[in-house]
């Protein structure tokens, strides 16, 4: 599939990689619905969009690096790097099988097109902290964007790393949050509150931008200010609801790590049609 900036394109692969991934889960009968519908338009709007990526070429040096830091969405990742080539598209729904490449978190063993092994929540920024240093060190263009959940950063690894970036001015590194404000075991307001999260980042020497992560022009352009922002890393807290496009899944804590019956399934599948 080839890459596009016409959000009525991407809008598509948006629904056709949440139909791909709900049926991931559903076959496994296990997995993270939530947390994989609500970081759709974001990870479209990069790989289809943004980033500088070579499918031919997957491990070329000037190439911009993908984190999913809150690994265990990794359903809709694979679907759209199946898409472009980096792994086989008709064993997606060995999702979670023994031997399968497509395993419950991105694993560079299995697919060697991942940047990292990710999933251990708190670590991904800090991964992608140092390839994006070196990118600066090498005099790169290469840019690098971590993904990370809302209730992962309520580890202490990610401040320790949004300190150190802030103070290198990274400006070549972009984390997006994925603020859906529901984690494992409930809403996150009631469990760890973020707020208030941008001042957070600020204080960090972070410039943050706020944006409604299920539309993709206002993400374009986040990415856009991101990339012209110098001498700061940047941080969209991007505002999602957990299951987007299927109703019964929509901002319910149950589907942040049940995976949906057959029936289920179908009725999701319905909704995304």
């Amino acid at each position: 599939m080839p890459k596009t900036s016409i959000p009525s394109e991407l809008a598509g692969i948006a629904k056709q990689l949440r139909r791909e991934a709900i049926e991931m889960i559903a076959t496994a009968k296990s997995g993270h619905p939530g947390g994989s519908l609500s970081v759709t338009e974001i990870v479209v709007t990069l790989f289809f969009d943004v980033m500088r990526h070579d499918p031919s070429d997957p491990k070329w040096k000037d190439r911009d690096r993908f984190l999913l830091s809150k690994g265990h969405c990794c359903p809709v990742v694979y679907a759209a790097m199946a898409e472009f080539g980096y792994c086989p598209k008709d064993q997606l729904n060995t999702l979670r099988k023994l031997g399968s490449v497509y395993q419950g978190h991105p694993d560079v063993r299995y697919i060697p097109a991942l940047e990292a092994s990710t999933g251990s929540l708190g670590e991904g920024l800090s991964v992608g902290i140092g390839m994006a240093l070196a990118a600066r060190l090498d005099h790169s263009p290469a840019r690098t964007y971590v993904v990370l959940g809302d209730g992962e950063i309520q580890e202490g690894q990610i401040w320790e790393a949004a300190m150190f970036a802030g103070n290198n001015q990274l400006d070549n590194l972009c984390a997006i949050v994925d603020y859906n404000q529901i984690q494992l075991d409930g809403f996150v307001k009631d469990i760890m509150p973020l707020e208030p999260i941008e001042d957070k980042w600020r204080a960090f020497g972070w410039h943050v931008i706020s944006v409604r992560g299920h539309d993709i022009e206002a993400l374009q352009k986040a990415f856009a200010e991101a990339s012209a922002t110098k001498d700061k890393p940047t941080v969209l807290i991007a505002h999602t609801i957990k299951g987007k496009g299927v109703s019964f899944m929509e901002n319910n804590p149950k589907f942040h790590g049940t995976a949906p019956t057959r029936e289920e399934a179908d009725k999701a599948l319905l909704e995304l049609a």
